[in-house]
């Protein structure tokens, strides 16, 4: 045992006498009235509070002796700068703490995992991971030498089976608290085990009985019930679930995070709130305090039942051992909380963002948890008792000796290490636990006392001596024991729950995704460039990054992006930007750029070595455009390869592909999947014939990115190259292609970035085309082409033909691109069409092919090609690009005869967009060359090719 120089006993004592005095000069001068005030005062001192007056009472005492209770806090002081000293001579500097992390079915690309990881190597932590506690070399028997275990969810019973409790080290810190977890454990029904150990009813405590047990019910909101007379309006019926750190059950020492999760009758989803914000905003301040108060009388009174049930079991005690607990209450009108559910984890299930909200409040806590506990070198007992072996010396025999050696002798009566007459004997681990509760509520954090209650009878023992050093530090927060310094309170390390100022810390504290990317390298604050890989069926990414100050603001792409964002994910390459910008100015100022680069791979195949059977299909089961019709792999029964060519370039047909089995797409050779019409072919235009067939032709294009797409194919295909690209949202003209014996030229429509009253009408781009690319002649060596992913329509195709006919050019070809797949994803920032609406569009698809070729146009139907292979798009929001252009640097100078850089620009595009790959490329040391490449983009491409030269021109 250890004897601790302690004033509780005394000043309860001295208080108490104090008390009988007054009340003795009381009866002397009015006998009878103020015999009754000094009982009742007496009564309400030694009585555990239950209101504020009780608690008004207390700090009131503390006030009467402030000097004597910062004596014996400066003694503790006085311990712990001890203990550490001892440590740091024991221990050498160069040694490391070490911390076992159990992540059990967690990646270790979980963000909860990295935020251990990261945490902990920043508070000079050597961190091991493991899956499970019998795999751990570290956990071995003998192995010792670790000081911190953390068992993540899904690996808490493999601690249990494996730690022995009972012979843990006491610089040994686990965050488990077995006895409380067996506490409220389920009994049966839902029934918590310490009311049925303790044959407790539901009346006895502020709880329902059955409030342990499985997490995956569903709280239910009741009506509120109460006379509408008797709750002011409008009555507050909420469920709050508020998130309990236990750090001690004998004695009970607990604490309450100032987040809390709430979801009300007018809000049935949940949102992550400060309690005392909600309960004032709700309650007004006169009554707010009080709310909050009973909140934690109530948890108070559940803990304290629940250790108590505790004392009586033979479970091993754990000094430095934790435990992080859910508590569900009922709020309703005025009535009382009610506990309703009792979880030894932290949940969230109540939020509307469970993947972001959760998991981001959880990690806060978490980290707000690791902080509060492990302060950076102030373990408490840190290494010292590492090992018998490690040295002989031990801190704990010189303790009584050295206490009484301390200047502040108001605290005992003979300075010797025999007399205990005015002290409290108490354990090394009750020691232990009285530093870490003082060291807790000096450090600054969102942790808030729970237990000991101030209410508490302040009796001697270290209970008492734990409720008089919470009531000081309440009252006296910034009191020091140094003479010769100011007073002092450490500020909390800049996290994302300080408020206000400008962004001093540009840093992020953690980059959340939905799913969960395996980001390279492991996320740190410190790197700002990251790669990650998804599998194919992975088209989205929803991507919240988290600042490490709320000072700090994020935004996705831009300035003013969005804080989260849900990201298309093209095939090959895609990119996200974060920038974390200081919002305190009138404008946002961009302080760091944080960019992830993720990969998609493209689809599973399997090449073939041997036989297989051909399979094709129309549609994804994924997104059934034409419900009649059958969807995914079916059998692929085709006779013979057909020998004629396709009269036009919307023949029906359908994907065909080679597989082990049509059952299993995983079977198939990807690499060998082919467009076929039915009883028809598309003849493939051999670039001869090409360049042949497009000698003294002029080819206009008018439409948005996926019909350029269609442009530059054909410009690489007559070329054999092509030399210029850009994403041009305005007009080009190309009048050197094919040795200067062809004329291509575009024209963006519609300029959805403007206005709607802005933008220019169709008929206007189209005779500002026709205009940029005179001389036309009235025949099919002119070639228009239209159309674009979902903006065409029948309307459209009239305005073609006025035009056309008005300028005299009624007889040249006009080739329709149709509808595509596209906008079938819900992205931030831009619409996003149902499944009923992509019907309808697949219908409105076949008006405008009927319109098309009641005017004698050409059609290309991109739409039945796109459908059944919509999750291959590439680059951009829409998901409806099926084509990219990479870019390739020469090794050549560029042959003049088949450069296709003399091109000319008109109509300025979008923040000047489309001049920035020009400067780019002139800026260039070697000429750049471009490829353009997707297979679907190829197979519509090619298409029209077959289309203007028909091999009828052979």
């Amino acid at each position: 045992m250890r004897c601790l120089l302690a004033p509780a006993a005394g000043l309860l004592l001295r208080a108490a006498g104090l008390l009988l005095r007054a009340a003795g000069m009381l009866l002397r001068r009015r006998p009878l009235v103020l015999l009754g005030v000094a009982v009742c005062l007496f009564y309400q001192t030694l009585m555990v509070a239950r209101n504020r007056l009780r608690q008004t009472e207390v700090r009131e005492a503390a006030e009467e002796v402030p000097m004597e209770t910062r004596e014996l806090l400066c003694s503790l002081e006085a311990l712990h700068t001890q203990v550490q000293v001892s440590s740091q001579r024991l221990l050498p500097s160069r040694r490391r703490r070490r911390a076992v992390v159990l992540t059990g079915r967690h990646p270790v690309s979980d963000t909860e995992v990295q935020l251990y990881q990261r945490v902990l190597q920043q508070m000079g932590f050597e961190v091991q991971m493991s899956r499970y506690a019998e795999t751990s070399s570290f956990l071995k028997p003998g192995a010792g030498g670790w000081s911190l275990l953390l068992c993540l969810s899904s690996s808490e019973q493999s601690c249990l089976r494996r730690i022995s409790f009972s012979h843990l080290q006491r610089h040994q810190t686990v965050n488990l608290l077995p006895g409380l977890m067996e506490a409220f454990s389920d009994a049966g029904g839902g029934l918590c085990r310490f009311l049925a150990d303790a044959q407790l009813t539901g009346s006895d405590l502020p709880m329902r009985p059955h409030s342990c047990g499985p997490t995956n019910q569903k709280l239910q909101i009741p009506p509120n019930s109460g006379s509408p007379a008797k709750a002011p309006p409008p009555a507050l019926v909420a469920t709050v679930n508020v998130y309990v750190l236990v750090t001690s059950v004998t004695p009970l020492t607990s604490f309450l995070h100032d987040i809390s999760v709430v979801t009300t009758n007018q809000q049935p989803r949940g949102r992550p709130v400060k309690l005392g914000d909600f309960l004032l905003q709700q309650l007004g301040p006169a009554t707010s305090h009080q709310a909050l108060e009973q909140v934690k009388q109530v948890i108070g009174e559940v803990l304290q039942a629940a250790a108590a049930n505790e004392k009586q079991r033979t479970v091993g005690r754990c000094v430095l051992c934790f435990q992080l607990l859910t508590f569900t209450l009922l709020l309703g009108g005025s009535v009382s909380p009610v506990v309703v559910q009792v979880n030894s984890d932290l949940t969230f299930s109540s939020l509307s963002d469970d993947t972001f909200e959760g998991q981001v409040t959880k990690d806060l806590i978490l980290e707000d948890t690791l902080r509060f506990l492990l302060p950076p070198r102030t373990h408490l007992s840190s290494d010292t008792h590492l090992s018998s072996s490690e040295t002989q010396e031990q801190v704990s025999p010189d303790i009584c000796v050295n206490l009484i050696n301390f200047p502040l002798t108001s605290f005992h009566g003979r300075q010797s290490a025999g007399s205990c007459s005015r002290t409290v004997c108490l354990s090394e681990d009750q020691l232990l636990v009285l530093l870490q509760f003082q060291q807790q509520l000096k450090t600054p954090s969102a942790f808030r006392p729970l237990s000991p209650g101030v209410s508490s009878s302040p009796s001697v023992g270290v209970s008492g001596l734990l409720t008089r050093i919470r009531v000081f530090y309440e009252l006296h927060a910034n009191s020091s024991c140094r003479t010769d310094e100011e007073p002092t309170n450490e500020q909390p390390a800049l996290t994302s729950s300080q408020d206000g100022g400008s962004c001093v810390d540009p840093r992020l504290r953690q980059i959340y995704t939905d799913p969960a990317l395996t980001l390279t390298p492991p996320f740190s604050p410190q790197v700002k460039e990251y790669r990650a890989e998804v599998t194919f069926d992975t088209v989205t990414i929803r991507i919240r990054p988290e600042p490490m100050s709320s000072s700090c603001r994020v935004h996705l792409d831009e300035h003013r992006g969005p804080r989260m964002a849900n990201f298309p994910v093209g095939l090959g390459n895609s990119r996200i930007s974060i920038l974390v910008t200081d919002g305190a100015g009138p404008e946002p100022v961009v302080m760091t750029i944080y960019t992830v680069h993720v990969f998609r791979e493209s689809r599973p195949s399997l090449p073939m070595f041997g036989d297989h059977v051909m399979c094709s299909f129309l549609q994804d089961c994924g997104l059934q455009v034409q419900p009649g019709r059958f969807c995914g792999l079916q059998p692929h029964i085709s006779s013979q390869s057909p020998d004629q060519t396709c009269s036009s370039g919307d023949v029906p047909g359908r994907w065909v592909v080679p597989c082990l089995s049509c059952s299993d797409n995983r079977t198939c050779d990807w690499r060998e999947v082919a467009w076929q019409p039915d009883d028809c072919y598309h003849p493939l235009v051999d670039r001869p014939l090409l360049q042949d067939c497009m000698t003294d032709r002029k080819v206009m294009f008018i439409g948005d990115s996926t019909n350029r797409g269609m442009m530059y194919f054909l410009m690489e295909r007559v070329n054999s190259s092509l030399e210029d690209w850009g994403k041009a949202h305005d007009t080009l003209v190309y009048r050197n292609l094919n040795g200067g014996r062809s004329l291509v030229s575009y024209s963006y429509y519609p300029q959805f970035w403007l206005e709607k009253k802005q933008r220019p009408t169709f008929r206007r781009a189209l005779m500002q085309l026709l205009n940029r690319s005179q001389p036309l002649e009235n025949s099919n060596r002119t070639v228009l082409v239209v159309g674009g992913v979902q903006w065409l329509n029948t309307d459209h195709l009239r305005t073609v033909q006025e035009v056309l006919d008005r300028e005299s050019l009624s007889n040249i070809l006009v080739v329709v691109k149709s509808l595509g797949m596209g906008f079938h994803l819900p992205v931030n920032g831009i619409r996003s069409l149902s499944l009923a609406e992509i019907q309808n569009l697949y219908r409105e698809n076949g008006n405008i092919i009927a319109a098309a070729k009641h005017h004698g146009y050409e059609v290309i139907d991109t739409f039945s090609i796109t459908m059944g292979r919509y999750k291959e798009f590439l680059q951009g929001r829409c998901a409806c690009h099926f084509h990219e252009v990479e870019k390739f640097w020469s090794t050549k100078p560029p042959n003049d005869a088949t450069s296709t850089t003399n091109r000319t620009r008109t109509a300025p595009g979008l923040g000047g967009q489309s001049a920035v790959p020009d400067t780019a490329q002139e800026a260039e040391p070697k000429p750049a060359t471009y490829h353009v490449r997707g297979p679907v983009n190829q197979v519509y491409s090619e298409i029209l090719l077959s289309r203007l030269c028909p091999k009828t021109r052979d």
